[in-house]
């Protein structure tokens, strides 16, 4: 067997170290985004400061600087205060929630049994005792905690860096696109390393807290340190559902009525629904994504532990190969740390071709170098050859299979985010294809979008299975967890790459409410089309990873509810896969139709104000912009309880009904089934998106053939895209939280349902 080459006190300082790099980086990043000043008058200074180069549009074109910025600050402002609020309240519900959840718990866990204080035998190894079930009760219940509060605090810290940055973004803008880049791309950074680091050392804190109760009992530890997965997904699910519905209700009003019916631009301030509209790209897209990965971050961490306690890692006490994944992600941070240099210090942008370009390179980049981290690491902190707990069996493996079982991950992610990309970017044929469906109306665009998504799916679904096959043939379950775990090792990047998207499109939003230039808001528009390309890709990364995650707590759940096969011919197994299966298209029913209905308040509310407010469309009077955003806070606050509910109830239902041979079929096909629509719902989506904002830049012949705003193509590609709104950030989302939830759900459940579980087939 052997010993690792890193002592255990190096592993103990590596990973702190590694996660105070990542905060400290974060910090600094927020430092030089900060130094953009948002009082008026900061813009002529900045120009003399750095020279003539840094001339600002607004002196070319005689417009009032101060003004410019003063509108600026006033509009990031009430984005910044309706983000705060929505939260605010949003939190508070979950909050009722949490505590309410973390009670069930601790009675259920604890009721394995008979809420008794005494040792009992431990689950893997009959010759031994382990601590009580009461124990692996409370501190399940803790573990939760701080997994939900963890993932609560990434979104809400996300959100405000974002807000921060948004003005900032636009203000930028008027030196060059460069500069703007660089502004929305570090602060987008600051929230991936930030999310990176908390989750990494809160982590590891608990995980020692923890050992000093259970001392030699690993294998009760890690399985009480599952309750982190589960607190940071079910925030996640949450923030996810919540700030979608608030965000594409008000998006789909704010289109609807403004572009279509009124024709006046994109976040024109006439808009009364453009605020809220703004405001729902931070609360779904920046604190639905930060507590997303994180909740898939935990998970994964999570589902590899487990099985690595149980095996040779857990069982002979080896501390360093014990916490193999978390010092991948504390190695990831490092990785991502040089890889953000290169799109803000080693190479400057000078022109928008070059935008794409810069964030492709990002994911190149931090998987060439992840990959020779993970070599590195795999070497120095495994023993040569161990054995993996595999279904009731030990499985002999060597650290170069581990190495490749995170390297597959890894580039299967690279593989799944070029793939999307390729499919939303309107820099290809597909999306081009779909704009030019357009030209005979809506209907053609909407059936050329729907086979786009349908097919976008294969390739990607070909990466996970050949990762899955190849991971599970080296190490097991093990091998499947520490592949989802190297498809998020570059979570930081991911994340940046992800939040530099609404912030572009904010300081599009912005510039546009400001009335500054239309160069300026060309430039926000170039930054904002790439974002939308990367938002797809971080899509694509959280549903890739989502599939192996809860694969492998799907293993985990196995192994721990005692199950030495699930046999699909067996009708108990077989009536939970048919309806697992069906369990996706259930939730994502009730998130778009809670998108519709409240996209309905949304435009009579539009259409009332353009009507009865005298002088709205002159641009005279002011719209009311606090009642647009009071229907989305309430329609989202309300509508997110039912699907959130769903997901929740359906393992604790099953498990006690049915038992967990119907359980894991539940989980087999909700796996299955949310997978496919969840690549295919964010791909149509985006490629909506993108073939309306293809014909809106008119940047080659074909394009301009379909321009300008307001033709009938445009009014086609419009409607495509606010069907598609509902599809790629609500319920294409939110379905990778629904797979890998209700599978680390039925892990933490596992003890009570295999020890109580099934009612129905014992009476």
């Amino acid at each position: 067997m052997g010993a690792s080459l890193l002592p255990d006190l190096a592993t103990q300082i590596l990973i702190p170290v590694c996660g105070v790099i990542g905060i400290a980086f974060a910090l600094f990043q927020w430092v030089l985004v900060s130094s953009v000043k948002m009082s008026a008058g900061g813009g002529r200074d900045a120009a003399n400061k750095n020279g003539n180069t840094d001339y600002l549009i607004e002196e070319e074109e005689g417009v009032n600087d101060h003004s410019v910025v003063a509108k600026c600050a006033e509009i990031q402002n009430a984005i910044s205060e309706g983000s705060t609020s929505f939260l605010f309240t949003m939190y508070k519900y979950v909050g009722i929630f949490m505590v309410a959840f973390a009670v069930l718990i601790f009675v259920f866990l604890g009721s394995v049994d008979g809420f008794s204080t005494s040792h009992q035998v431990c689950t893997y190894d009959a010759t031994k005792m382990c601590k009580p079930a009461l124990a692996t009760a409370a501190f399940s219940t803790i573990s939760f905690l701080l997994g939900a509060v963890t993932s609560v605090v990434s979104g809400f810290l996300g959100m405000k860096i974002a807000t921060y940055a948004n003005a900032r973004t636009t203000l930028e803008a008027r030196k060059g696109v460069g500069k703007a880049f660089i502004v929305a791309f570090r602060s987008g950074a600051v929230m991936g390393f930030l999310l990176a680091a908390n989750g990494l050392v809160v982590l590891y804190i608990t995980i020692n807290l923890f050992k000093l109760y259970y001392g030699d009992d690993w294998g009760g530890l890690f399985e009480a340190i599952t309750g982190y997965g589960l607190g940071g997904s079910s925030m996640a699910l949450f923030g996810r559902v919540g700030g979608g519905i608030y965000t594409k209700a008000a998006d789909v009003g704010a289109d609807l009525v403004g572009k279509v019916e009124r024709n006046i631009p994109e976040d024109d301030p006439r808009n009364p629904a453009v605020i809220a509209d703004n405001v729902g790209d931070n609360v779904g897209d920046i604190a639905g994504m930060g507590s997303d990965l994180f909740g898939s971050y935990a998970e994964s961490s999570c589902a590899a532990l487990v099985v690595a306690s149980i095996s040779s890692f857990g069982i002979n006490h080896e501390f360093t190969a014990m916490l193999y994944p978390l010092i991948i992600s504390a190695v990831g941070i490092l990785v991502c740390l040089i890889t953000t240099l290169f799109a803000t210090d080693f190479f400057e942008i000078k022109a928008v071709k070059e935008i794409e370009p810069a964030l492709k390179k990002q994911l190149v980049i931090s998987t060439v170098l992840m990959t020779v981290g993970i070599a590195v690491v795999s070497w120095v902190a495994l023993p040569a050859s161990f054995t993996i707990f595999n279904f009731g069996t030990q499985k002999d493996v060597t650290n170069w299979q581990l190495f490749l079982c995170v390297a597959v991950g890894l580039w299967a992610g690279l593989i799944i985010g070029f793939v999307t990309e390729y499919y939303t970017s309107n820099a290809y044929s597909p999306v081009q294809d779909v704009a030019d469906s357009c030209r005979t109306g809506a209907a053609t665009n909407v059936i050329f979008g729907l086979a786009l998504g349908y097919k976008s799916v294969i390739i990607p679904i070909f990466a996970i299975a050949i990762s899955i096959f190849v991971s599970f043939s080296f190490a097991a379950m093990y091998g499947i967890a520490v592949a989802a775990l190297g498809m998020l090792s570059t979570i930081a990047t991911g994340l940046a790459i992800d939040a530099y998207g609404p912030i572009s499109d904010n300081a599009g939003g912005i510039a546009e409410m400001a009335g500054m230039s239309h160069r300026i808001r060309e430039r926000t528009d170039a930054l904002d089309a790439a974002g939308n390309t990367t938002a797809a890709i971080g899509k694509g990364f959280a549903i890739g990873s989502a599939a192996l995650v809860s694969l492998a707590l799907f293993g985990a759940f196995v192994s721990r509810a005692s199950i030495t096969t699930v046999d699909v011919l067996t009708p108990k197994v077989f009536i939970g896969l048919i309806v697992g299966a069906m369990l996706p298209y259930w939730f994502s029913a009730m998130t778009m139709k809670s998108v519709g209905s409240a996209a309905l308040k949304m435009v009579e509310e539009v259409r009332r104000q353009f009507n009865t407010i005298p002088g709205l469309m002159e641009g005279t009077a002011k719209p009311d912009y606090a009642t647009c955003v009071k229907i989305s806070t309430d329609a989202s606050i309300k509508e997110m309880i039912p699907p959130g509910a769903l997901v929740m109830l359906t393992p604790l239902i099953v498990g006690i009904f049915f038992g967990v041979e119907t359980l894991s079929g539940v989980l087999a096909g909700s796996l299955v089934s949310g997978v496919q629509i969840a690549i295919s719902a964010s791909n149509t989506g985006g490629a909506w998106d993108n073939a309306k904002k293809y014909i809106e830049a008119g940047a080659s012949d074909h394009a301009r053939s379909l321009g300008p705003k307001g033709s009938d193509p445009h009014k086609a590609a419009v409607i495509g895209d606010t069907i598609g709104d509902p599809l790629k950030d609500t319920s294409g989302p939110s379905l990778n939280i629904l797979i890998k939830l209700m599978a680390v759900e039925s892990l933490v459940f596992a003890p009570f349902f295999a020890t109580h579980g099934g009612l129905l087939f014992k009476i």
